[in-house]
């Protein structure tokens, strides 16, 4: 059962609160004056009953200066904790309450249902960073995993695959995922979420987000789904103001930040696709299953191999698998001198959904593309990793 500590004397919107955690959360609730909040951090703790709670609601009627001191505090005391600012999100308020460690600043006329849906986040987000903190204190390890998707041409299905590919992390991660559209010029990653940004990429590497990481997040989108979005800059002529070292600095304040980031790079080997790559732990190669496609993989390979620019991690992906279409799974892997680790094959469903900005992953259509697609998820996925190392393991020792 999940806590929740409301700091509200507006009991119109604590009734609100009840209702939303009444129904799939089943949550209980608790709520304290804001008077509390006059003694400081301490009087606060000692009000609240049993262990931190896993959502913090302050407001409606807390001063919001005062709800951001408190936040600071639990910030970094509990980071755990998803802190919620009920108040008239202005856009500087929204700044300095990412700043503090807020998580969603919302206004005091929320209904129900949509009050529903942010709590819900909240405690997937609070409950995927509980799981996470142990393993990340032990290796000392607190960067995330940065996933290059690439092609060296267009028209394979690189940004489809990086759409589902984030969706599904999404499902492993809720909250701690975000997705980078580095196709600069011609991104589709808006269209491919469904998604009308009110930021780009070119606002994130420039100013104050450049300089601060919990700045950074309040230009990112928030999907549906679960996830976060940096979407392509309006117009192709911003990219010519974004610089490889912007992007470099952008995956390092990504990277501290989520556990995932995944990054839709443009087609071929440019500056800032290189950029990337120096700092990817893993890439995800997608290869149409035609000859050009296969030949200019085989080129990529050889000319990162070359620049040590290769990911310790690999990920090959054949897309459009299709029997008639006078290749093999193995005629590719002959001649980019790799093995495929995932097919996906040709569906009419893939499309279909690509145009409606809702990834196949997203919705429930089950066919064999959403498989392959799945299966590349799973890949990433510390379970299933843990899963088949064991299962490999015991086939070394029976043998």
């Amino acid at each position: 059962m999940s806590r929740f500590v409301a700091i509200t004397a507006v009991r119109d919107f604590e009734g609100r609160i009840r209702q939303a955690i009444a129904g799939a959360l089943h949550g209980e609730l608790q709520t304290l004056s804001p008077d509390v909040l006059s003694g400081g951090p301490d009087d606060v703790f000692q009000q609240l009953n049993g262990a931190p709670p896993e959502v913090l609601i302050l407001g409606p009627g807390v001063a919001p200066d005062d709800a951001l001191k408190l936040a600071t505090v639990f910030d970094l005391q509990y980071p755990e904790v998803s802190l919620l600012l009920v108040a008239e999100p202005t856009p500087d308020l929204v700044l300095r309450a990412m700043h503090s460690g807020i998580r969603d600043v919302v206004t005091p006329e929320i209904v129900v249902n949509d009050l529903r849906v942010l709590l819900e986040r909240a405690c997937l987000a609070s409950a995927s960073r509980r799981r996470g903190m142990a393993p990340a204190a032990e290796s000392g390890q607190q960067r995330g995993r940065v996933i290059a998707v690439m092609s060296p041409k267009g028209g394979v299905g690189k940004t489809t695959v990086a759409t589902n590919l984030a969706i599904g992390l999404g499902k492993v991660a809720p909250m701690d995922v975000v997705i980078v559209d580095l196709d600069l010029q011609f991104g589709d990653v808006a269209s491919g979420l469904l998604l009308e940004p009110e930021h780009s990429i070119t606002e994130a590497v420039h100013g104050a987000a450049s300089q601060d990481s919990m700045v950074l997040k309040a230009f990112l989108t928030v999907h549906p789904a679960g996830i976060y979005a940096l979407c392509a800059p309006r117009t192709p002529a911003e990219s010519d103001y974004i610089t490889a070292d912007h992007v470099s600095r952008l995956i390092n304040q990504l990277a501290s930040e989520f556990k995932y980031v995944v990054v839709d790079t443009a087609p071929g080997l440019g500056e800032h696709v290189l950029a990337t790559l120096e700092l990817a732990t893993d890439g995800v190669w997608v290869c149409g299953m035609d000859v050009p496609s296969v030949r200019g993989l085989r080129k990529c390979f050889s000319v990162l191999k070359d620049l040590q620019l290769l990911p310790q991690g690999r990920h090959t992906v054949l897309n459009f698998a299709d029997r008639k279409s006078g290749l093999s799974v193995q005629d590719v892997e002959a001649t980019i001198g790799v093995p495929i680790d995932t097919v996906i094959p040709r569906s009419r469903t893939l499309p279909f959904t690509t145009n409606r900005g809702i990834p196949v992953l997203q919705s429930s259509t089950r066919d064999a593309a959403s498989k392959g697609l799945k299966k590349l998820v799973d890949r990433f996925d510390p379970q299933w990793v843990s899963s088949t190392h064991n299962k490999l393991h015991r086939r070394v020792v029976v043998s």
